[in-house]
């Protein structure tokens, strides 16, 4: 069981650009696994964390439904927005600068295999950062993603997730509101949900600016520690 996670920045990087980049480190470990299956062999299966920012993009689940997208292609376009319908599961999406987007491409069986308790540990690796600047995130019974003031009026979403899964490898991941302009979460219904607000975490502590390097670090640290694993950092160029 290979603990060791390759931790990657990507910087502010197009979507679809990285989308591709994530399927080839999901299919490089598959194939692996599939060769191992076929050949009796133990060969070690690399672990990949990437951290990035996107340009405005709205991105729909494969359970989703595109009328939880509110504005036309024009509408898109003037905002500077592109849209994909993508492979994971959940609904719609927002991601634009200043949101911290975590993409962990793992091989489970080095770890658990266990889909729920990977997506608990997603959660809670966000909800024990988000503390650390004294917020009180949960978790949202039947709602995914990270969520302040659960079960009252004022309950808002901070962080959104969706993952894909196939041979016990993962993909996608969650995508946490830090600097975000929630301007462009009113052209959608976020995750399908009605009724319930967006929230970023410079709105919450009142502050013009959070420093993005800092939370990342926060993250990581919490999710080395959830996933008992040992980070390596690696410059990428996609």
């Amino acid at each position: 069981m290979n603990k060791e996670i390759w931790v990657q920045d990507l910087g502010l990087n197009d979507y679809k650009q990285t989308w591709d980049y994530q399927e080839q480190l999901f299919k490089k470990i598959v194939d692996l696994k599939i060769k191992n299956r076929r050949e009796a062999s133990n060969l070690e299966t690399p672990n990949y964390f990437l951290f990035v920012e996107h340009p405005h993009v709205y991105t729909l689940g494969k359970s989703g439904d595109i009328n939880n997208l509110l504005v036309n292609k024009a509408e898109l376009d003037e905002k500077g927005a592109t849209f994909y319908k993508i492979n994971r599961g959940g609904d719609i999406t927002y991601h634009g600068p200043g949101q911290i987007v975590g993409y962990p491409i793992l091989d489970l069986d080095n770890f658990f295999t266990d889909i729920h308790k990977y997506l608990r540990f997603l959660e809670e690796a966000v909800i024990l950062t988000l503390a650390e600047y004294g917020l009180k995130a949960e978790r949202s019974d039947g709602e995914t993603g990270v969520w302040l003031d659960v079960g009252t009026p004022f309950a808002r979403k901070i962080c959104a997730m969706g993952v894909r899964a196939s041979r016990w490898v993962t993909m996608h991941g969650f995508a946490l509101n830090v600097n975000t302009d929630l301007g462009y979460f009113d052209m959608m219904i976020p995750c399908g949900i009605k009724d319930k607000a967006v929230t970023s975490l410079n709105v919450e502590l009142g502050s013009p600016k959070v420093d993005l390097q800092a939370v990342k670090q926060k993250l990581l640290y919490h999710f080395e520690n959830l996933f008992e694993a040992k980070l390596v950092h690696q410059s990428a160029h996609i």
